[in-house]
């Protein structure tokens, strides 16, 4: 075993250990996709599904009615990539973010929570409006990127011919990267020569072939986003 996962399995133990299993010897989880943050269902692991989940990558959950472990898309197919698993600050709930390769609930739908309970909430006050509106609007401007990265993600998966997000990951990451090196020289003499109708192309171009080089590197856009937030609060040096 190299040094980093013998540091990798030091640290899962240290983890482990804080882990306070219910009396049932069961823990809560809670699958969100990694890169729209939608909440996609919710199920129980024990110590051997925790387990086989670190070690494979994917989720195993413990089901209760069966009384057995289950490998979530072992039949259907729609099994979920781990991209990381937090838990909480009383130790007792997991928070588990994939990359779903198909939809989550048994119904077909993409979440298990598809059904609404009608709500008629009261009004906000005028600072608490205009936060929601604030936030409505910004998830609705980048929803273009969370869609975006889906359709690529199934592409991968599915292959489907003609495609030409499929010749790029048939021909593999050395022909992704060099397409992200000709739109970002494309980039700049769009911007040298100040054609800005030219440059919303060509950054555009650009976004689409970094993001199947995300995909094919199996890197969730949400992980860029967290490090850009992470560098925007750090302490300013000037």
């Amino acid at each position: 075993m190299s040094e980093d996962k013998k540091d990798i399995a030091q640290s899962q133990q240290e983890a482990l250990s804080g882990i306070r299993w219910n009396e049932a010897g069961l823990l809560p989880a809670v699958v969100q996709d990694a890169r729209t943050l939608e909440v996609l269902m919710f199920a129980y692991m024990n110590p051997e599904s925790l387990r086989l989940s670190l070690e494979s990558g994917q989720t195993w959950f413990w089901s209760r009615s069966r009384s057995e472990l289950w490998h979530k898309g072992g039949t259907s197919g729609n099994t979920q990539a781990i991209t990381s698993i937090h838990y909480d600050c009383d130790s007792d709930t997991l928070l588990v973010k994939v990359v779903p390769e198909g939809p989550a609930c048994h119904t077909g739908e993409n979440s298990c929570f598809f059904r609404e309970i009608p709500f008629d909430s009261p009004p906000a006050s005028e600072g608490a409006g205009a936060a929601i509106k604030s936030a409505a609007a910004d998830s609705e401007r980048f929803a273009v990127l969370a869609e975006l990265e889906r359709v690529i993600a199934e592409r991968e998966v599915n292959r489907p011919e003609g495609a030409y997000t499929t010749y790029l990951f048939d021909k593999g990451v050395d022909k992704i990267l060099k397409k992200v090196g000709e739109e970002a020289s494309e980039t700049i003499i769009a911007a040298k020569n100040k054609d800005n109708a030219e440059l919303r192309l060509e950054v555009s171009d650009l976004i689409y072939h970094l993001l199947v080089l995300l995909q094919e590197r199996k890197l969730p856009l949400d992980e860029i986003l967290e490090e850009l937030s992470a560098r925007h609060e750090r302490p300013r040096r000037d």
